[in-house]
């Protein structure tokens, strides 16, 4: 590539210009105001809204080829003044202004580590390293405090909306050196999506909370991905809907209260034709992959003690998809002893099936938000973050994979009750779920009785009516722990925890340590 199509600049390009650039007469040249490090397809994608937005930009990558990519897309798109590459480490830090800010977007674990000392060895104290990837949050920390040792500042920052949302608007979750947000303030709210109340970013918190709320977010997307697929498959299998009226459906219901990418997407693949006429979607291979966000959600749900089923159920959906030989092996198994697969229901009223099918995922759709809201809630107080879970819902209501219309009542609920224990009490959510009970409970009868799983939707009812019920049998499993094991119980007609030997000739355990007990 000839240095009139691509202005590189590298350890011998600093000294020597391009033939048929202009003198600079030994000036220097100007510094840029941000620099990116790792332009795969969010990188570049990034790199080129940045510059588009006026903010000079200097690009950096470990093989050498991809920032000649991107030096050649910013010239294609007209971009050239605003975008530099280089080659060597060292002249990428020299070319930024200070403090000096780095974004990276390489891949998250030892990759980001040698990347972080890489740069180490060239900033100085003040400068900011900024982590865009979807990184474990604890190793955000331990980062953060190894570079403050040497006086730098660190950002852990989700950043959500793929290739498109990185180009044209992403969703930005900064957290972590709450000082350096300033600097970089200025340019994540002109980078951001925007929407109707404003930049799609925020300050979320110290520590790793930008890389955790990201974490989470990914959590529901799986969540809304799962509900989605099993929409499609009720809609197809039990009522039986073609592809192309499952499109039709999808793009109605984009137009109500289940407005969201997810849906609007969802209503693009179902219409798309192979090269043959037929529907694409039905040729593609029913595994689904996973990078390990969505497994990180459901640990920390796990070691927060709060539930979170329909996030749950949605990996769970991930690691059965993949047993695709074993899924198939078994079909036949239980085809042979009269099991046969699902198909069409007898008597379904296609219209009356759609409207209960909105329902459902719309019901279902609340649960996994009130799930994922509350993990981050419980989070926020352990490590004392702060995070504003209304704000959290407003930048999620545009550039990432979850924006959703209904984000904004969300943030609404948030900004009339800051300590809402859960989304379903919210009362516009309570009335909602309420009108939509028995079209919910419809679909997942009717799924349960022609064998067609729908995990998501029996979890987020599940959810719900355990939530919503006074006394649950809680007492029997709680009993069961004290005969085995002397872990007592309360009462709820008098104070105190209490031990009983429950069956003196069976077996039931007696400690020594426990203080109070009822024979």
């Amino acid at each position: 590539m000839t240095p009139d199509l691509l202005f590189l600049v590298s350890t011998t390009a600093r000294a020597a210009a391009p033939a048929d650039a202009p003198s600079d007469q030994g000036t220097k040249m100007a510094l840029s105001q941000i620099g990116l490090v790792g332009l795969a397809v969010m990188g570049q994608n990034l790199s080129l809204n940045i510059a588009e937005k006026g903010f000079p930009i200097s690009v950096f990558n470990r093989s050498y080829e991809k920032t000649e990519a991107a030096v050649a897309r910013a010239q294609k798109e007209g971009l050239s003044d605003k975008l530099r590459g280089y080659k060597d480490v060292k002249d990428f830090v020299e070319s930024l202004e200070k403090p000096r800010r780095v974004i990276l977007l390489v891949q998250a674990g030892a990759p980001v580590d040698a990347t972080v000392d890489n740069l180490c060895k060239y900033m100085e104290p003040g400068d900011i390293i900024i982590d865009g990837g979807n990184e474990w949050y604890e190793n955000t920390e331990r980062r953060k405090a190894k570079v403050e040792a040497l006086g730098l500042r660190y950002m852990g920052m989700g950043v959500s909306g793929g290739e498109e949302g990185a180009r044209r608007g992403p969703s930005m979750m900064p957290g972590g050196t709450a000082e350096a947000y300033k600097y970089i303030e200025p340019i994540v709210t002109k980078v951001a999506a925007q929407v109707d109340d404003g930049p799609c970013v925020m300050y979320i918190g110290d520590g790793g909370a930008g890389n955790y709320v990201k974490m989470v977010h990914n959590g529901i997307e799986y969540g809304d991905m799962q509900l989605i697929s099993e929409a499609y498959d009720v809609l197809h299998v039990l009522g039986g809907l073609s592809n192309d009226e499952i499109a039709a459906v999808f793009a109605e219901w984009n137009q109500g209260e289940l407005q969201s990418f997810l849906i609007e997407i969802s209503a693009i693949i179902a219409a798309k034709k192979d090269e043959d006429g037929s529907s694409l979607v039905d040729k593609i291979v029913d595994k689904t992959g996973a990078k390990g966000t969505g497994k990180w959600t459901v640990q920390q749900a796990a070691e927060l003690s709060v539930a979170a089923p329909t996030i749950t159920a949605s990996l769970d959906g991930r690691y059965m998809s993949a047993l695709k030989d074993q899924r198939v092996s078994a079909s036949k198994v239980f085809g042979d002893l009269g099991l046969k697969a699902p198909a069409a229901a007898a008597g379904v009223d296609k219209k009356q099936l759609i409207a209960d099918v909105r329902a459902a995922l719309y019901c279902s759709k609340i649960c996994s938000y009130a799930q994922g809201m509350n993990i981050i809630k419980a989070k926020s107080e352990e490590k004392e973050w702060g995070v504003d879970l209304g704000g959290l819902a407003r930048i999620w209501k545009g550039g990432c994979i979850i924006r959703a219309g209904f984000l904004d009542r969300i943030k609404q609920a948030y900004q009339r009750d800051s300590n809402l224990p859960s989304l379903l009490v919210d009362p516009p959510f309570a009335k909602d779920l309420a009108e939509r009970d028995a079209a919910w409970r419809r679909v997942v009868a009717l799924a349960v009785t022609n064998g067609v799983p729908a995990p998501g939707m029996m979890a987020s009812l599940s959810y719900f009516d355990t939530y919503r019920r006074e006394r649950l049998p809680a007492n029997l499993v709680q009993a069961q722990r004290d005969f085995f094991g002397s872990h007592t119980y309360q009462r709820t007609d008098k104070e105190g925890w209490f031990h009983t030997v429950w069956d003196e000739n069976f077996g039931s355990a007696d400690s020594i340590t426990t203080s109070a007990y009822n024979r």
